[in-house]
């Protein structure tokens, strides 16, 4: 079930037409739809929107390299549900986990269709909320999380920092972002790419600007080697 957890006026005006949003869009508005397995495992994840030095922003972090899955991929905070739990427990926990984001200054306002993403074959609950009372993040275990980020709203709609990516042989094409080092791709840009139009955040930029995701995730870390970004 998705839809608001709580009523828009209780939250700040910026993030109302998030909230609002939650009960009109099916999984629909974020990816095309593949129904999950009956053994698909529930995960959700923590779309956490505060207001930074620089404005709104969301919380993301960089998985370590050496994971088995997702690796060095940029994500939202998140994971797989333990037993009992519902999206916003899991979500909430795994922030903390992750990121070390201290609960009580989240208020969670929203709750997302669930999303099937078939590399993992988990079947992912998007939360949305409130960072209230901002608290200091970090990678909590270095062997999980890479780096966190608060990446500003209007950085991810600065259209120079957007464009598609493409694997080669053709078949699949999604949204991606380089913003503050960080090179998003995936189920995560997909998200964060429908969550800019829900918010009406979006800004019009070049969509016939397709790269190959090999080359693309390639020359990125080139230049992050050099310091480059």
């Amino acid at each position: 079930m998705s839809g608001p957890l709580t009523t828009p006026s209780e939250v700040p005006e910026w993030l109302r037409p998030l909230v609002e949003s939650s009960a009109k869009v099916d999984s629909t508005a974020f990816t095309r739809v593949t129904p999950p397995p009956y053994d698909a495992r529930r995960a959700a994840v923590l779309m956490l929107f505060g207001i930074g030095e620089h404005g709104p922003d969301v919380l993301l972090l960089r998985r370590a390299d050496t994971l088995g899955s997702h690796a060095g991929q940029v994500a939202f905070p998140g994971g797989g549900a333990e037993e009992g739990e519902d999206p916003v427990a899991t979500a909430l926990r795994e922030a903390e986990e992750e990121t070390g984001v201290l609960p009580e200054g989240i208020h969670p306002v929203a709750v997302f269709p669930e999303l099937y993403v078939p590399v993992s074959r988990f079947a992912v609950t998007p939360v949305l909320a409130h960072w209230h009372q901002p608290s200091p993040v970090r990678p909590v275990d270095p062997a999980e999380t890479a780096a966190v980020a608060r990446v500003p709203i209007a950085e991810l709609a600065d259209p120079a920092n957007r464009f598609l990516v493409a694997r080669r042989g053709g078949g699949w094409r999604g949204p991606a972002f380089t913003v503050r080092g960080l090179f998003v791709w995936g189920f995560t840009a997909g998200v964060l790419a429908t969550l800019l139009e829900l918010g009406g955040w979006a800004r019009e930029w070049d969509r016939t600007d397709v790269r190959d995701l090999d080359v693309a995730l390639a020359e990125h870390e080139a230049r992050t080697a050099t310091g480059r970004t």
